[in-house]
This record gives structure tokens, C-alpha cells and sequence, in this order.
């Protein structure tokens, strides 16, 4: 990733975002996962209002990004705005060897396993049924190729995809 000059105020919003002890262990968090707030208040231990407005300031100074799936929102590490550089920098700042950071760290990896535990077992108890599951859905091409059709080539004005 190439480092880009920030604009005075740019950089300063981003470091004042991240000076502050919680903050910093949610950049450090979403470095290595991409996370809910529901994860994240289970590994901090504190409110969803409280870690809401962290993400929201680090979100806004562009440290993190936010995307959606579905009803969930997702947090990462920031690697699309002008201040991923300085996020990326950040994080390899923190000492490796924090205790707080290996305490959370060791919390976001006991969420990976449940998360992973939970798809096996469905999985698990889906597996006699997967064909029928899977014919409940339409491929992602032929829903793609039947709109084509019906858009034809020429300009789109307003398009309102319903999910």
C-alpha cells in the first residue's frame, strides 16, 4: 500500500481518534477480523452505546471502515481511505507483548471458534437437505444475465435493488 500525504487537519483528526485506550484496541481488533459491534462489546467487555461512538469516531476520521452484509454491519481496518496508511501504522505501533491486546486478542479468537463451531453444526444438520436449500436460491448469474435482459443497453436512471 503506497503512503499518501495527509492534509494537516486530515492527520491530526486521525490521531486524535485514535489517542485514546480503546480506540486503539478496536483498530488493533479489526486489523485481524472483520467485526460486529456485537463481537466487539463481547471482547472489550463494555456498553454497544459506548462502543458504538468509538467505532463512529474511528469510522468518521477514516481508521476504520464499515460495510454491510445482510443486517449485519462489519468494521476492518481501514484500506480504501486517505488515512489507511496512518491506521495500518498505528496498529503496528502497539507492542506486541500488551497484556490488554493478548487478552482481547484471545477473545476475539474464541469468537472465530464459536462462529466456526456454528456453521459446522449447521452444515452438519443441513447436509441431508443442502440440495433443497440450495434450490431455494437462484445463481447469482442468472439473476445478473435476466436483469441484463430486461435493462437493455441503453442508460439506467434510478435502479433500486430490493436484495
Amino acid at each position: 500500500m503506497k503512503a499518501t500525504r495527509l492534509q494537516m487537519e486530515t492527520l491530526l483528526q486521525g490521531l486524535r481518534a485514535a489517542a485514546e485506550p480503546t480506540r486503539l484496541r478496536l483498530l488493533a481488533l479489526c486489523a485481524h477480523a472483520e467485526l460486529t459491534v456485537t463481537d466487539l462489546t463481547q471482547i472489550l467487555g463494555q456498553s454497544q452505546p459506548r462502543v458504538s461512538r468509538h467505532l463512529k469516531l474511528l469510522c468518521d476520521a477514516g481508521l476504520l471502515e464499515r460495510h454491510r452484509e445482510g443486517t449485519w454491519a462489519y468494521y476492518r481496518l481501514a484500506d480504501t481511505s486517505d488515512c489507511a496508511h496512518l491506521a495500518r501504522t498505528l496498529v503496528d505501533l502497539v507492542p506486541d507483548r500488551d497484556d490488554g491486546l493478548a487478552r482481547d486478542l484471545n477473545r476475539l479468537e474464541a469468537i472465530k471458534r464459536t462462529r466456526a463451531e456454528a456453521a459446522a453444526e449447521y452444515f452438519r444438520a443441513n447436509a441431508d437437505r443442502w440440495d433443497e436449500i440450495r434450490s431455494l436460491y437462484v445463481p447469482e448469474q442468472e439473476v445478473e444475465e435476466a436483469l441484463r435482459e430486461v435493462i437493455g443497453k441503453g442508460p439506467i436512471g434510478n435502479f433500486l435493488d430490493i436484495g
